[in-house]
């Protein structure tokens, strides 16, 4: 009994500093530095701890796109699946402006996944107003489908 509540402590001692690696949203935080950090967490998945890089992009994520998507487990699924899969583990992304505002912001973005082949999504942010701790923080509301743009040479 001794052990495993042992094995029990340092389990949760580990997922609290795994966890704490992650960034969190602040107002300081730029929209595209926001798309940055959740395209590098999805590159580099599983670098900090098992499926860091979606838990680091749930973290930037609107609570209305989170109440879309369901809880962290859904969105980890959704992530794996066919549709959006690409994105775990690409090789290289580029972010660029299309528009913004004082409230939005959003980004043409192209990854080029791990078979060599491009997509390109349309990714959007907003500024939180309501009051919080999420107060003045960009935060991701949509992620279109991807669109295939073929291969590499």
């Amino acid at each position: 009994m001794k052990i495993i509540f042992k094995v029990l402590i340092l389990l949760l001692i580990s997922l609290t500093f795994s966890n704490a690696e992650l960034l969190n949203p602040n107002s300081t935080i730029k929209p595209k530095e926001v798309i940055k950090i959740q395209l590098t967490g999805l590159q580099k998945n599983d670098s900090k701890f098992k499926d860091s890089g979606i838990e680091q992009t749930w973290n930037f994520a609107h609570p209305n796109n989170k109440r879309v998507t369901g809880p962290l487990s859904n969105f980890k699924m959704m992530l794996k699946s066919d549709s959006y899969g690409m994105m775990i583990n690409h090789l290289s992304h580029t972010i660029t402006e299309l528009g913004s505002s004082d409230k939005w912001a959003q980004f043409e973005v192209i990854i080029l996944d791990k078979n060599k082949i491009y997509h390109k999504f349309n990714w959007q942010v907003e500024k939180y107003t309501l009051e919080g701790s999420l107060k003045g923080c960009w935060l991701t509301t949509m992620v279109s489908s991807p669109i295939p743009l073929g291969s590499s040479i």
